[in-house]
């Protein structure tokens, strides 16, 4: 395990330390938490555009042509 120093607006440790004590868990495992949230999102986004730019719209409206033309179920239409 690495440690780090960071330095942090007061107002954010506070926010911080209060978000931690609601979870119950401590400051640092709070920030190891959000951290790890952070950087999962970014590397789904960099995969993601990774998939986009592998993208053929060809394939695509071939496959949306096979889907039948049907009204939406209920609980699937839009307000």
């Amino acid at each position: 395990m690495s440690a780090i120093s960071v330095r942090l607006p007061e107002s954010l440790h506070e926010a911080v330390r209060a978000l931690a004590r609601r979870e119950r868990v401590s400051v640092n495992q709070f920030i190891a938490m959000a951290l790890a949230e952070k950087v999962s999102a970014l590397m789904t986004a960099d995969w993601l555009e990774e998939r986009a730019r592998r993208g053929d719209r060809t394939k695509f409206e071939r496959a949306l042509a096979k889907v039948p033309d049907r009204e939406p179920m209920e609980e699937d239409r839009l307000l």
